[in-house]
């Protein structure tokens, strides 16, 4: 669970593709649909805090948790006062907080960059204990079908006036564990590119899995769907979602 660093100042710009708006309406959507309508929510690797700004255009109170210094760094600088967000540099393995929230929620696979399973175990404990009795957790996940058949050992490349990556991507079937070696060229003032380079790990996890370890942690599982859908997930679902409630707390 390395920090993002060089990639962090370029991140925004190669995730424009990703369609942000249409991700908070069906985030919204579930978190209304199991009537978290507003008050306090948690987001779980949350970045540069594009999805943290959207929710909390949404009405939502939110707290933004990531392991990267230079992430949330962007994520303050990127806000409006207004916002009235709460960013913490944490690990989520070692969530603390002072308070409990209604829902949490984590996208962009952050999940999926926990390698043990007894580390997502721990993820799953503390997120439950800072849950509000019957409190809602919302996560993504990519899919083993994701790793194993569309990234496998393919190399990525995308080259801009602002910055280049080369992405090199291997994935080990038997250890389940996803790796990109990233190389990243970024543009300085001086019109000059400075080169850095990093290795990220993320592993796959069987649904059943994460069932498993969720309900070992004192939550009771409550759906898992194919993303962006309420359909169950399929052989060839690349992403899904899963939804999880808080259990064993009572309201004072």
């Amino acid at each position: 669970m390395e920090a993002y660093t060089g990639f962090a100042e370029v991140y925004d710009m190669f995730m424009d593709n990703v369609p942000y708006e249409e991700w908070n309406t069906y985030l919204t959507g579930l978190l209304r649909e199991y009537g978290i309508n507003e008050g306090v929510v948690l987001e779980l690797g949350c970045g540069t805090g594009k999805m943290t700004r959207l929710l909390a255009k949404s009405g939502y109170d939110m707290i933004g948790i990531d392991n990267s210094e230079e992430m949330l760094e962007i994520a303050m600088a990127s806000g409006q006062e207004e916002d009235e967000i709460l960013y913490l540099q944490q690990d989520m393995r070692e969530l603390e907080l002072y308070g409990t929230a209604k829902a949490a929620v984590s996208i962009c696979d952050s999940m999926n960059y926990i390698l043990e399973e007894e580390d997502l175990l721990e993820v799953f404990r503390r997120v439950n204990t800072y849950l509000d009795p019957g409190g809602i957790f919302i996560f993504d996940m990519n899919t083993i079908y994701k790793y194993q058949e569309l990234l496998g050992e393919t190399t990525i490349c995308e080259n801009r006036e602002e910055g280049s990556f080369i992405w090199d991507n291997y994935y080990d079937e038997e250890e389940q564990i996803n790796q990109y070696d990233l190389t990243l060229f970024i543009k300085e003032d001086d019109e000059l590119y400075r080169k850095y380079e990093e290795t990220h790990f993320q592993r796959a996890y069987e649904v059943e899995t994460v069932k498993k370890l969720l309900e070992e942690a004192g939550m009771e599982f409550v759906a898992a769907y194919d993303a962006f859908t309420h359909e169950s997930v399929k052989p060839d679902s690349e992403r899904i979602y899963m939804i999880a409630r808080e259990k064993g707390k009572k309201n004072e």
